[in-house]
């Protein structure tokens, strides 16, 4: 008995479709991003942090041509999954700078 294979072309084209797309757009970021770094004294800083936000514009950083803006998060968390315990620890720095040239 032969099997009907006709209703299942539209389901494989868009399938196929989709598998290139995701190959597409991996390889393109992939071209364009650049390998990271990890630097010991930002993971110290990062250590340091308290939980919480924080955003200041520190007065020594400013004059009458740039403005900055830093800000710093940090969020501990214990969860249960599975009976077992996984801490949970993002921290975030950033900084905005603006200058009139």
């Amino acid at each position: 008995m032969p099997l009907p294979l006709a209703p299942l072309v539209p389901l494989a084209m868009r399938l196929g479709l989709l598998t290139a797309a995701s190959y597409a757009i991996k390889r393109y970021v992939t071209a364009r991003s650049f390998p990271g770094r990890t630097d010991q004294r930002v993971e110290d800083a990062f250590d340091d942090l308290a939980e919480g936000v924080a955003v200041h514009r520190p007065a020594d950083r400013s004059d009458a041509t740039t403005r900055q803006t830093n800000t710093a998060a940090r969020v501990v968390r214990v969860v249960l999954i599975g009976g077992r315990r996984i801490e949970i620890d993002v921290a975030l720095m950033a900084r905005l700078r603006i200058r009139k040239e």
